[in-house]
């Protein structure tokens, strides 16, 4: 795409001439990211009990429906950032999400004052449940629509939107002012999550359902009014293309050019790349793919400029080595999925609903907030191994980053195992206690047993988090440019939303065979006559399974390039590697 002279110029120097951009508009960014964070965090963790009380729906159903929930969300992210980069902008992109959130929340709110729009409640007292009509269901799966739709263009678009603001290559400070706002903003990110699973949840335990979906709505409100009132003062640069659609004309222009033989010996001179690229040919992996850059007839495929006339047909070398990255990227980063699987233990909730939450006589901490465990230990790990850890390590190991980011991985992924082995053992332990005290057929009775029993298993799945999925990150890194440092998050994206597909299927295929010719169900709602765990066991055995996988892996991964720098793109800056860790944190 061709770039319009004057516009680079007012983005170099808008810093220094001209009232737009900079830092006064940060505030305005962040606090519409932290709003949307905020609402949309706080409604997940109780959503599950909105669901099972209202809709007529069991605890597996509610499961899968929130899975799926979530998964959408992630996935539009990717198509977010696509659409925000290739057609409308950043800024559009953010108004759009932050309105559309907004309606989203407005719409689930309803649910709670209308009663048309959700069914009444099985009581104790009443024989006949309304069931659940095809415009209520609709009315609840709108909303989980638009907030979905809302999340995925805010959320890649809105850092992207603020360093916008902040971009200024004559600005010998600039790196460290986009290193501050880097900081400021997922420090806000945090707050705002953590303030999410406790204080909004909070409110729904004690306030009811209309003021715990009413606060989110109105944080909405406040997002996309302060959005708003900063419009006048943003820089809003026009798309430039997405990554994606080069990986889609590296895929098409190899199919289109299936005829050429790949095993013949072409000079330099016949492959088409960029004037200051220092790769002056294909490597030879994935050689079925070097098709795509090959000049077959330069006056049919050149324009008299030098450029591509149909991108679609002929693609630079360094996309093509782009894309190969990408497919040697999908093995490894593969096995991170089952440990986010993992991760997204169904009726958990039910389980810390069980047990007595007090920490003092008068405070109950919220079944919804536990959550908040594998946060604080993941940024406490996070902190503790680079600030503590790394340079202890460094000097046994001589990486800068203390040990390998395939290590790492395996260590967060052993973790990970004994964590679900912990929640197995948790679970037949509390289950047990239940029976014994004759609370089988009564799934709301309070045990005497403490929640803090729930404490190391979320603890640890924070820690393996932070030891495998930053290993991830980091792994990535060492592959790609760091012009691409973005697309190490859009894959951890995408790798959610698979986990997500991937838990709806598992707790729908579990509940179905487990609950055929009329057997209790493992999930079933009734947590004290189910065996969830037995599902913790069968995550248990999955995940060793991920794990021979991912010794498998390792044994066919080259090692030589774990310390940050491409083998593919020598060009990378040597600060590559001392930022990686801070992006993938």
């Amino acid at each position: 795409m061709e770039n319009n002279p004057e516009e680079e110029e007012f983005l170099l120097n808008h810093s220094q001439n001209s009232t737009k951009g900079g830092l006064k508009t940060i505030p305005f960014i962040i606090v519409n990211e932290s709003c949307e964070r905020l609402a949309s965090f706080g409604l997940q963790p109780n959503m599950i009990i909105y669901i099972t009380k209202f809709y007529s729906m069991n605890a597996a159903r509610a499961s899968v429906l929130i899975n799926l929930w979530s998964a959408i969300s992630n996935v539009l992210s990717i198509l977010g950032a696509f659409i925000s980069d290739s057609y409308i902008g950043r800024f559009r992109a953010v108004a759009i999400g932050t309105i559309s959130s907004l309606i989203g929340m407005l719409v689930l709110w309803l649910t709670t004052i209308f009663p048309q729009l959700r069914p009444l409640p099985c009581g104790q007292y009443q024989h006949d449940c309304s069931g659940t009509t095809a415009a209520q269901l609709a009315a609840i799966l709108c909303s989980f629509g638009l907030i979905s739709i809302g999340a995925g263009f805010v959320r890649p678009c809105s850092i992207a939107l603020g360093a916008d603001q902040l971009e200024n290559k004559e600005n010998l400070d600039n790196e460290r002012l986009m290193d501050s706002y880097f900081n400021w903003f997922y420090a806000s990110v945090g707050v705002s999550i953590v303030l999410a699973v406790t204080v909004i949840v909070y409110i729904q335990d004690h306030f009811g359902w209309q003021i715990g979906f009413g606060v989110p709505a109105l944080l909405m409100v406040l997002s996309v009014s302060v959005f708003l009132i900063g419009s006048p003062l943003y820089i809003k640069a026009k798309p430039e293309g997405s990554l994606f659609t080069g990986l889609f004309q590296v895929a098409v222009a190899a199919f289109r050019k299936r005829h050429i033989n790949v095993q013949l010996n072409y000079n330099d001179d016949c492959y088409y790349r960029t004037p200051e690229s220092k790769l002056l040919k294909p490597s030879t992996d994935f050689r079925c793919l070097n098709r795509a850059c090959i000049i077959e007839d330069p006056h049919m495929e050149l324009k008299p400029d030098g450029k591509a006339s149909d991108p679609w047909s002929l693609c630079f070398v360094e996309q093509v080595e782009i894309m190969k990255c990408f497919l040697k990227v999908l093995p490894m980063w593969s096995t991170c999925i089952m440990l986010l699987v993992s991760f997204s233990q169904p009726l958990s909730i039910y389980q810390l609903l069980t047990v007595d939450r007090h920490i003092t006589p008068q405070f109950e901490i919220p079944a919804g907030s536990f959550g908040t465990i594998t946060v604080l230990s993941l940024t406490i790990w996070i902190a503790f191994y680079d600030r503590a850890l790394v340079p202890l390590l460094s000097r046994y190991t001589g990486l800068p980053t203390g040990i390998s980011s395939f290590s790492r991985m395996g260590i967060g992924l052993f973790l990970g195992i004994v964590a679900t082995v912990l929640s197995a053992i948790t679970e037949t332990i509390r289950r047990n206690k239940a029976i014994n005290a004759g609370f089988e057929d009564d799934p709301n009775a309070v045990l005497n047993m403490s929640s803090m029993w729930f404490v190391p298993q979320l603890a640890l799945y924070g820690v393996a988090e932070g030891l495998n999925v930053v290993g991830q990150i980091e792994f990535i890194y060492s592959l790609f440019p760091k012009t691409m440092s973005s697309f190490a998050a859009a894959l951890y994206t995408f790798g959610l939303a698979l986990a997500n597909l991937i838990s709806s299927l598992l707790v729908s295929m579990v509940d179905g065979i487990t609950s055929a010719k009329g057997n209790t169900s493992w999930l079933a709602t009734n947590i004290n006559r189910g065996h969830l765990d037995y599902y913790c066991w069968l995550m248990t055995f999955l995940c060793v399974i991920n794990f021979l996988y991912f010794l498998a892996v390792c044994r066919f991964t080259d090692h030589h390039h774990h310390d940050g720098r491409s083998s593919l793109f020598p060009e990378v800056e040597e600060e590559h590697s001392a930022n990686k860790r801070f992006h993938g944190a």
